[in-house]
Formats: C-alpha cells, sequence, structure tokens
C-alpha cells in the first residue's frame, strides 16, 4: 500500500511538472518572441519592422522606426556633422544573408556654439535592405538580431543609446505606415556628378533639372575625408551656381593637421551626399573627381527659379499646345461637335464652355492626385500611368468603339433634359474625356511644369495639373464666353449630320490604334478576348439602333446582349494576359534596351556617342517622331558613319527604372530624347524631332580610327 500511495504520488508530481511545462511553452508562444537588452533606448526609443517576410532571392526591408521621449531630443545621420555620432549596427543574421547600408530620411542642420550637426527631430525611420540568398530554406522561427549603437542629444546634454532586438524571422511586424516611411527617404539620382577641389572650396557639379525650385539649397556631405587633410567646414556658408540641368555647389573646407610622419590621405574616388531643396525635400547624388564649370557665374541670390509662376505659365502654355498635338487629334470630333453646338444660343454656349473646362481641369487634377499618392505610397509611376494598365486601355478601346458607332448613326444616345442640369452634365462629360484621353503624351513647355510636379509640395503641383486643365479646355473656353468668336462659327444645318458621320473615320483609327496597343499590352490571345467582347457590345448597339428607328423601348435589349459577353471577358481577360508573347518592337537601329547600368559604366566608357529615346506604343507623339524623324534610312546611315549607339526606353508597361530615370530628367513622361556626346553631358532634344536634327548631332562627332564599326554594348539580361 505504501508502495502503491508513493508511486501514485510521484505520479501526480510527474504530471504537474508535465502541466508547468506545457504552459511554460505556450506562454513562450504567445509571447512576440522578442527580446530586449542593452544598456537602453530610454532617450530614443526604437522598434523594428519588415516590409513583409522575407523571401529567397530577394531584398527583405526592414525599417527601423526612432521615437523620442520628448521634442527636445534628436538623433543623427550617418555623417553627424562637426560633433555628435552616427549609428552602427551589428547583425547577427542567418548564414549568407547580407544587411546593406542604411538608407536615411532628409535631416536638418542644427547650429550650436558655432558648430553645425546634422541631425533629425522627432520620429524618424531608418530603412537597411538585407539580401537573402536564392535557395535559401527560410524557417519563420530561425532568429535575427541586431544591436544598434546611436546617440540621443538635447541642446545642452547627449546620452549615449544602445539596444539590441532580436526576433524570430516570423515575428517581425509589418505596420500600416511602411509605404509613408518609405515615401520619406531621401531619392537618388539617376546620374553622377563630378567633383574636383580648388584650394580651399569642394566644387561639386550636380545633374539636376532646371525645373526644380530650389527655395533654400543645402548639401550634406557624407564623404567626410576628402583627401590630404581636407574636411567639410559645415557651418561656413554654401555656394551655388546654376546654368540649364546643372547645379554647382561650393562647399567650404578645412584642413587639419596630420600627424607627424603619418601618410597623407588619397582624395576619394566619389563624394557621396544630399542636395536639399527645402524643408525635407531633395535627392541624394554621386560625384567622381572631374572638372567642374561654372566657376566664374554668378552665384545663386535668395530663391531659385524657375517660380511657381513661371510653371503655371508653362502649364498652361502646354495644355494650350497639347491642342495641337498629334495625341490630342482622334478626340477633335468631339471638339468639333461642341463647337458646333455652342453657336446655337449665347446662355448655352456659355454653360457649355465652363462645363467644359470644369470636366477637363478635373481630370486632369484628379489623374495628378492619384499620380502623387502613388508616387507618396513608394510607386514609380509617371505621367499617363493610367494607360500602362491593360484593362483600363480595354474600357478606352470600348469607348472609342462606341462613339465611332455613334457617330457613325448606329445608334443615339439617351437625350440629356433641355436644361441647365442636363447641358452642364453633357459639357462637363466631354471636357473630362478629353483631357483623359488627351493628356498620355507631354509637349513643350508642358515637359518641365510636370517634371516639377513630382517635387513640388502637393498643393503647389496640384495648381500645376489644375493649369494644364485650363490650358487644355481655354479655346473652348473663349468661345463660350466670346460672342464675337461664336459669330465666327458656321450656323447649324443639315451639314451638321454628314459633320458627324465624318467625325467617326478618325474616332474608329483611334479604336484600330487601341487594338493594337490592347496587343501589345497584354499579347495577342488577350486582344482576342477584347475583340470578342467589343463584338458582342457593338452587336448589342446595333439592336438598340434598329429598336430606336423603330420607335420601340431599345436600352434593355442592350443589357441582355452585352451581359454574357461582358460575364466572358471578365473571367477571359486576366486568363489571357501575357505582355511577354507580345515582343519588342523592331527598329532599323537595333537598340539596346534601356539599362542604365549599361548606359553609365559601358557606353560612355567607351567614348561612343548615344541616342537615347523613351517611347510607349500608347503614346501618338513618340510614334509621329519614331516614324518621321527616328526611324529613317538617312538618320541610320549618319549613326552608323558616327558610330553612335541607340538605346531605347519602352514605358509601354510600367517600369520602375525607366520611370525614376525619367524623374532624374525633369520629365514626368514621354517622349524624352538625350544625346550623350563623347565627354559631354547629356543634351535633352526637343519633343517634335526631325530627321535633320539627328543627322546634325550625328555629323558634329568627331570622327575616331573605327568609329564607323560601332561595339554595341553588353545587353542586359534582366
Amino acid at each position: 500500500m505504501i508502495e502503491a500511495r508513493t508511486l501514485g504520488g510521484w505520479r501526480a508530481i510527474w504530471l504537474v511538472l508535465v502541466a508547468a511545462f506545457a504552459l511554460f511553452g505556450a506562454a513562450a508562444q504567445a509571447q512576440p518572441a522578442a527580446v530586449r537588452s542593452g544598456p537602453g533606448d530610454d532617450r530614443i526609443s526604437v522598434e523594428l519592422y519588415a516590409d513583409g517576410p522575407p523571401r529567397a532571392g530577394e531584398e527583405w526591408l526592414l525599417a527601423f522606426r526612432f521615437i523620442p521621449v520628448a521634442d527636445e531630443w534628436h538623433g543623427y545621420w550617418s555623417n553627424p556633422g562637426d560633433a555628435g555620432l552616427g549609428m552602427t549596427l551589428d547583425w547577427q543574421l542567418p548564414d549568407g544573408w547580407q544587411a546593406g547600408a542604411p538608407l536615411y530620411p532628409m535631416p536638418r542642420t542644427l547650429v550650436t556654439s558655432g558648430l553645425m550637426n546634422h541631425v533629425f527631430k522627432g520620429a524618424y525611420t531608418v530603412f537597411v535592405p538585407v539580401r537573402v540568398p536564392a535557395g535559401s530554406r527560410i524557417d519563420p522561427a530561425q532568429m535575427v538580431s541586431v544591436t544598434l549603437e546611436y546617440l540621443a542629444c538635447t541642446d545642452t546634454i547627449c546620452v549615449p543609446q544602445q539596444a539590441t532586438v532580436t526576433r524570430r524571422l516570423g515575428d517581425v511586424p509589418a505596420s500600416s505606415a511602411f509605404g509613408a516611411w518609405r515615401a520619406a527617404l531621401v531619392p537618388p539620382l539617376d546620374q553622377d556628378g563630378a567633383w574636383e577641389r580648388t584650394g580651399a572650396l569642394l566644387r561639386i557639379g550636380i545633374p539636376l533639372p532646371a525645373a526644380v525650385n530650389l527655395a533654400r539649397p543645402h548639401v550634406f556631405l557624407e564623404t567626410t575625408d576628402l583627401g590630404q587633410g581636407w574636411q567639410p567646414a559645415y557651418v561656413e556658408a554654401q555656394t551655388f551656381r546654376r546654368e540649364g540641368d546643372l547645379l554647382v555647389a561650393e562647399v567650404p573646407l578645412r584642413r587639419l593637421p596630420l600627424p607627424e610622419g603619418a601618410a597623407v590621405p588619397p582624395e576619394p574616388a566619389s563624394v557621396q551626399g544630399i542636395l536639399s531643396f527645402a524643408e525635407g525635400e531633395g535627392v541624394r547624388f554621386g560625384a567622381r573627381a572631374g572638372e567642374v564649370p561654372l566657376e566664374g557665374k554668378a552665384p545663386l541670390a535668395g530663391p531659385a527659379e524657375p517660380a511657381l509662376w513661371a510653371l503655371l505659365l508653362a502649364a498652361l502654355a502646354g495644355g494650350l499646345i497639347l491642342n495641337l498635338m498629334p495625341c490630342v487629334f482622334p478626340i477633335l470630333s468631339l471638339k468639333a461637335i461642341s463647337l458646333v453646338k455652342s453657336g446655337q444660343s449665347e446662355a448655352v454656349a456659355r454653360r457649355e464652355g465652363i462645363a467644359y473646362t470644369a470636366g477637363a481641369v478635373l481630370a486632369c487634377v484628379g489623374l495628378g492626385a492619384v499620380l502623387l499618392a502613388l508616387r507618396a505610397a513608394g510607386e514609380q509611376v509617371g505621367w499617363a500611368f493610367q494607360l500602362q494598365e491593360p484593362g483600363v486601355v480595354v474600357a478606352l478601346l470600348l469607348l472609342a468603339a462606341v462613339i465611332t458607332a455613334n457617330f457613325a448613326g448606329l445608334f443615339q444616345l439617351p437625350s440629356l433634359p433641355l436644361t441647365r442640369g442636363g447641358q452642364s452634365a453633357g459639357g462637363f462629360a466631354t471636357g473630362f474625356l478629353a483631357a483623359f484621353v488627351a493628356t498620355p503624351c507631354t509637349g513643350p513647355f508642358m515637359a518641365a511644369a510636370l517634371g516639377a510636379a513630382l517635387v513640388l509640395p502637393a498643393a503647389q503641383a496640384l495648381l500645376l495639373f489644375a493649369a494644364l486643365g485650363l490650358g487644355l479646355a481655354l479655346p473652348f473656353l473663349a468661345i463660350g464666353l466670346s460672342p464675337a468668336l461664336r459669330r465666327r462659327l458656321p450656323r447649324p444645318g443639315p451639314w451638321m449630320e454628314r459633320f458627324r458621320k465624318a467625325m467617326a473615320i478618325p474616332m474608329g483609327l483611334t479604336a484600330l490604334a487601341l487594338v493594337w496597343l490592347t496587343a501589345r499590352l497584354g499579347g495577342q490571345g488577350f486582344a482576342l478576348v477584347a475583340l470578342v467582347a467589343l463584338f458582342g457590345v457593338l452587336l448589342a448597339l446595333a439592336v438598340v439602333g434598329r429598336l430606336q428607328r423603330h420607335g420601340k423601348l431599345a436600352w434593355p435589349a442592350f443589357g441582355l446582349i452585352a451581359a454574357p459577353f461582358a460575364i466572358f471577358a471578365a473571367f477571359a481577360l486576366p486568363a489571357s494576359h501575357d505582355p511577354a508573347s507580345a515582343g519588342a518592337a523592331e527598329s532599323i537601329h537595333d537598340p539596346v534596351p534601356f539599362d542604365e547600368f549599361v548606359l553609365m559604366n559601358t557606353v560612355q566608357s567607351q567614348g561612343k556617342p548615344v541616342f537615347v529615346w523613351f517611347t510607349a506604343d500608347w503614346c501618338v507623339t513618340c510614334k509621329v517622331n519614331e516614324s518621321a524623324a527616328i526611324e529613317r534610312e538617312a538618320v541610320k546611315q549618319a549613326f552608323d558613319r558616327a558610330g553612335v549607339v541607340t538605346m531605347r526606353g519602352d514605358w509601354t508597361r510600367r517600369d520602375p527604372a525607366i520611370t525614376e530615370f525619367l524623374a532624374g530628367q525633369g520629365a514626368a513622361g514621354v517622349p524624352l530624347y538625350l544625346w550623350y556626346a563623347p565627354n559631354r553631358a547629356p543634351e535633352q532634344l526637343p519633343q517634335v524631332l526631325t530627321a535633320g536634327l539627328l543627322v546634325e548631332r550625328a555629323e558634329a562627332v568627331p570622327l575616331s580610327p573605327g568609329s564607323g564599326q560601332s561595339a554595341a554594348p553588353a545587353r542586359s539580361t534582366d
């Protein structure tokens, strides 16, 4: 009995222990698997976040969110300036994983007791990209650990901070604010500048579009050792000179005495830093050793041009000229009909002119707002981004076909009531549609304004988009408000019906062009499905027209006939989308696909002239320039004689690398043409090209031995 009782007691103890270990394990699993240790981050706390889980062969972006306990505390940039301490990171990562250099937001200057520091006030986020090797087996329970050492200071005291954050790979949290944090990072320029030292002055030539407004420029140097003991004198005033797309920053230097017998430090191969335009705005740049011009040019005084009023005038002029650009011609039929209608009465003309203007302005502002919101969220998009989406192009194809059928007399649209509201709604819809379809390409003046809109504050950028819409609608507004102009318009009569049917021709050509574009975006199978859906819509409209001519109720029949085709397209279009099958457009130049690395590191190092053009299949201006200027035999022969290397950037589909490069050139969209002469800065050519201009550039290139047998650069395999 004693043995039985003893055995029962041990069994009870054993069960209690098992239960305790089970509870302990469950409690451990319930914890966020984060361990923090070290002297502490009691002045500026830090938390680790991730942009989703890590994936083999990809870059895992981590974010360190620093939050001061009070407004008086500040952290430091990688180069703290005259005093302070930059952050250091000690990683413990899985085998083969590599952490890249930290990426910072824009710092600010803080001058205390004659010393300038580069600091962050308030909460800020530092990103670190981690490269995960291809083929890595990712275990969510595997640990990642990092020890951060940084400095937290007020205007009077500094406290070293240290924190070690350890988490399981599967437990690194995400944040809904991740996109906003990433948008605060300073974007890089797309090309290197040049730097040289002249006495106690560091001169840096930065390739910056002339349209960028420099309200309060300042250079934050990341490179601190400039050779031979020279270092930046941070607190001394910097000088800026500007000409065209080149900005020269002059940073005063001081020379520190070297210890006796110490080796003289060599000059760096490159200088890195940040150019700040104004509070929170700027770009990262890199500069290689080389000659920097503009030494005798007068420095900038106060805010740099162009001013906002000049950009607004450029946007207005760009929208006005857009009425004459080839990419606008398909919608001239809509405008022509509206012009004729506006001659009926003064009240109708005035209301339609104002309503048309409101529609055009709202469309441009709406597209601009979506563009700015996507860029703020980290998306690399540019002007006319909507035409890079196959679904939008299919919708435009259906719309163009419906308008063509209406102009041709296949059916009649429901009449709006003859009231002010009905007339205004018709004018507004026409203006909105005109702006939406008419703005895929950029024209003269418009390019500079839209390029500036990508770097201006949101309110000023939206003003530029509104000015663009106003310029587009300005002819209609003038006719609607001016009786003298209206008197010059033809009187309404039977000819209007013939004119309406004639306008079905350009709209039909537009629809055919959109069929071709659909195939270029999604492949031939995708275009075939879109044509099936289009056939269903036109069949339904033909039945509607027949019923209308017999005075019967027509539109319910449209829904019954079109619905099966719409359901089919909703499932078949995504399944048939295959952009890889479209292939690249042919060219007599056999251009190299755009690759910035090839352009900057291979082509230019060979000392050959380069012609780069950025195009898109949906950009009518681009296609006109290619047909009339680029794809000409005389141009090809001139390029062959001069050994010109050609490179093409196809922006038909969304391409973040091209979008970033366009933004760096001050362009929000296509077309963009760049000419790289040997050993010279790139030249941005006009957006309306001629064959003679290209031949002239090629003939100006000095001939060198073997120039007629130019070797093409290595093609990117991406």
